[in-house]
């Protein structure tokens, strides 16, 4: 029997452990995707205690405190930091099997050298001892990611974000990059006609310009986007249900627009028409100036309509949802193709009935410009665990190449999520370790063992070129 998360955690030949401690294991990390909060890389934020820096904004904890039967004053309520890390604590030995068990106590282990087992019984301590070392300097927000290896971040940021937190932890000069992402989510949802007319006013403030027609809007957008740029931003990112393709003209959408801006209802087919068309601008944007684009497809949001009024989105009441998603992500994509306008572009997926779809449908536009230029994003938010990341290696290793493969985010909030780049380090390592056991591959470590720092690190720092 195996002990629990020892060195060889998740690691089941001889092969596989050479490969992880030899080649993935030291590399450092680039985390291209995750929702860290600028101001605290910035400000070398120091938490007080581990709640703030462990619960705080972590829905994947809070989803499993409420199924287990956690009062929502302990969660995001007005219960006590330590109140609420007593019944996370509480909840972690009824978590077995789920990837939280594993992230749990992995992140105990290399932050804080914590191999006890979270329990309501070691509560206490583990609070103590975490919380101590949070209040010195090694422990600050940059320290975390030093104990990691941490070279580049890139966080998420609205059009409207000053970017004042790039531009300070720029001029200090410090080895670690933190880079902004454009993600303008709310400046193309028409489903809520208020929102986006509140969303258009603060636009017309920050970007200096009046806004009475698509065309000023598309231009007030374009600046924002031209000052992303300017401040070192290379990747774009859009969180979907689905691609929105259909056909329209420039009539059409600036007529939409104009209904917007009245706040006139519009009908599902212009819903859909605006949505598309404003999809199109940001990706031709993306192209010309040589961006990483990112689309987050499948999740089915905000199902809890109570919650939602109480707690607002982005709290854990989200889902896999079970959209049609070839059709009209061929239909995009091919229309960029068609006009050679078709940026690097990296597609995740949330549904693991659609892997293979998106497996194939990345072939379709690898032309051969640049290696991997359309990626299968690696196993996101739900599926971001043992099993949701093998069904993803292995569709894209039977359908494409997993050689190209961009490598493991965190997609997080949290500065403890980082050795979720482990995690999946040592997957990849113990797949390609299994199939040389088993003579599926040849013994060639020297090989497969770039391949796997490829996969760990190189190719994400070759395609992004942060």
């Amino acid at each position: 029997m195996k002990p629990f998360l020892d060195e060889n955690f998740l690691l089941e030949s001889k092969t596989a452990e050479k490969l992880y401690h030899n080649f993935a294991k030291p590399l450092p990390i680039i985390d291209y995707h995750n929702h860290l909060i600028p101001e605290q890389i910035a400000n070398n934020t120091q938490f007080a205690n581990i709640t703030q820096v462990w619960l705080a904004g972590d829905h994947y904890k809070w989803r499993a405190m409420r199924a287990n039967g956690v009062d929502e004053k302990y969660i995001t309520g007005a219960g006590s930091d330590f109140e609420k890390f007593e019944k996370w604590a509480e909840t972690v030995p009824y978590t077995l099997r789920n990837p939280l068990y594993h992230w749990t106590h992995l992140e105990l282990q290399r932050y804080f050298g914590i191999t006890d087992l979270l329990s309501g019984k070691t509560a206490q301590k583990i609070y103590d001892e975490c919380s101590a070392k949070l209040q010195t300097p090694a422990y600050s927000v940059r320290g975390l990611l030093a104990k990691m290896n941490v070279e580049s971040v890139c966080t998420t940021d609205d059009p409207l974000d000053s970017l004042n937190f790039h531009q300070q932890l720029a001029r200090e000069g410090v080895n670690l990059k933190m880079l902004p992402a454009f993600r303008p989510d709310k400046a193309m949802n028409s489903d809520d006609i208020e929102g986006l007319n509140e969303y258009i006013d603060k636009l017309e403030s920050v970007a200096g310009k009046t806004i009475s027609s698509f065309q000023e809007y598309i231009d007030a957008l374009k600046s924002r986007h031209d000052y992303f740029a300017d401040n070192g931003c290379s990747v774009s990112d859009h969180g979907l249900e689905h691609i929105y393709a259909e056909d329209y003209t420039d009539a059409e959408i600036a007529s939409i627009f104009d209904k917007i801006r009245s706040k006139q209802n519009i009908s599902y087919e212009e819903n859909l028409k605006f949505k598309s068309a404003m999809l199109v601008y940001f990706a031709e944007w993306d192209h010309e100036k040589g961006w990483v684009q990112q689309y987050h497809l499948g999740a089915l949001r905000n199902n809890n309509a109570r919650m939602l009024r109480q707690l607002g989105p982005d709290t854990g009441w989200d889902s896999i949802g079970d959209f049609s998603q070839a059709r009209m992500l061929s239909k995009f994509l091919n229309r960029l193709d068609n006009q050679d306008k078709l940026a690097k572009t990296i597609i995740y997926n949330l549904n693991p009935a659609d892997n293979e779809l998106i497996a194939t449908m990345i072939g379709n536009f690898n032309d051969g410009s640049v290696a991997g230029k359309v990626q299968f994003g690696s196993a996101w938010w739900f599926l971001d665990q043992k099993d949701g990341m093998i069904k993803q290696l292995n569709a894209l290793s039977n359908m494409g190449l997993l050689s190209r493969l961009v490598g493991m985010l965190t997609d997080s909030r949290s500065f403890l999520s980082f050795p979720r780049h482990e995690y999946f380090r040592r997957i990849v390592c113990n797949l390609f370790g299994e199939d040389i056991e088993n003579g599926e591959l040849p013994n060639d470590l020297e090989w497969v063992g770039k391949i796997v720092q490829d996969i760990s690190y190189f190719n994400a720092k070759n395609y992004f070129k942060f």
